[in-house]
C-alpha cells in the first residue's frame, strides 16, 4: 500500500527540488553560453519555478553562480570520500591524497571560461575564490563524519588552512597558466598543490627556493570577502 507523505515534508522535499532545479538550470545555462550574464527570468523558465521561487531561494545571481561553482569543485569531495579513513591522527593525510586523486583542474578552467576574467588584469575570479570557501564547510563536514571522535576546531582549522590555500594557489596557477587545461597547467597545478600540501604539514619555514610560482601584478582576491554582485532584478 502506497503511503502518503506528511504535508510538511511535501513541502521540504518540494522546496529541495525546486532549489536543486534552479542550480541545475543556472549550470545549464552558464555551459551553453560560457558566460553568466542570464537573467532570473530566463533562470525561472529553463527550471520551471517562478520568479518569486527564484527570489525564495536566492538573494542574488552570484548566489546562484558560487553554488554551481561549489558543486563543480565538489570531486575533492568525492574524492574525500574514497580515501580509507584511517585509525590514527592523519587527518591530513586523507585530505591530501583526496585533493591529489581529485581532478581540480578540469573544473577550474571550466570556471575560468564561463566566469571571464573579469578586467584587463590576470586575476582569479571572486565567484571561483568563493567556492573555495564553500569546499571548506563541505570538507569538513566530511571529514567530522569520518571522525566523530575528533576535536571540531582543529578540523575546521586543517580544511579551513588547507582550503583557503587552494583559493591561493588558483590565484598564483591562473596567472601562471592562463587557468587552461593543459599538459603543462596540470603539471604546474600539481607542483602547487605538493608545495601547499608540505606547507600545511610542516609550517612556513620554506624559503624562496621552494616557491613553486610568481604572483600576479595584482594581489590575492580573498575567497572570504567575495564582490556583491547582481542583486536578482533581471
Amino acid at each position: 500500500m502506497l503511503t502518503t507523505l506528511p504535508v510538511e515534508d511535501r513541502r521540504k522535499a518540494l522546496k529541495s527540488r525546486h532549489r536543486q532545479d534552479i542550480v541545475a538550470a543556472a549550470a545549464a545555462l552558464m555551459d551553453e553560453r560560457q558566460a553568466t550574464d542570464f537573467t532570473v527570468d530566463e533562470l525561472a523558465q529553463r527550471a520551471d519555478v517562478s520568479r518569486r521561487t527564484v527570489f525564495n531561494h536566492f538573494a542574488s545571481i552570484n548566489d546562484i553562480v558560487s553554488e554551481v561553482c561549489s558543486d563543480v569543485l565538489s570531486a575533492a569531495v568525492a574524492s574525500l570520500t574514497a580515501v580509507p579513513a584511517s585509525d590514527g591522527p592523519a587527518a591530513l593525510d586523507e585530505i591530501a591524497e583526496a585533493f591529489r586523486n581529485a581532478d581540480l583542474v578540469a573544473p577550474m578552467a571550466y570556471l575560468n571560461r564561463v566566469l571571464g576574467d573579469g578586467g584587463p588584469a590576470v586575476t582569479a575570479h571572486p565567484m571561483a575564490l568563493r567556492a573555495f570557501t564553500e569546499l571548506s564547510e563541505r570538507l569538513s563536514a566530511v571529514m567530522l563524519s569520518r571522525h566523530p571522535e575528533a576535536d571540531k576546531l582543529s578540523v575546521h582549522l586543517l580544511v579551513g588552512a588547507l582550503t583557503s590555500g587552494l583559493g591561493v594557489l588558483y590565484h598564483h596557477w591562473h596567472c601562471a597558466t592562463g587557468a587552461v587545461d593543459t599538459p603543462e597547467s596540470r603539471r604546474s597545478w600539481a607542483r602547487m598543490l605538493d608545495q601547499l600540501l608540505e606547507t600545511v604539514r610542516t609550517g612556513h619555514a620554506a624559503g624562496p627556493a621552494g616557491q613553486a610560482g610568481q604572483p600576479c601584478p595584482s594581489s590575492v582576491v580573498s575567497s572570504n570577502h567575495p564582490s556583491k554582485g547582481q542583486t536578482l532584478n533581471g
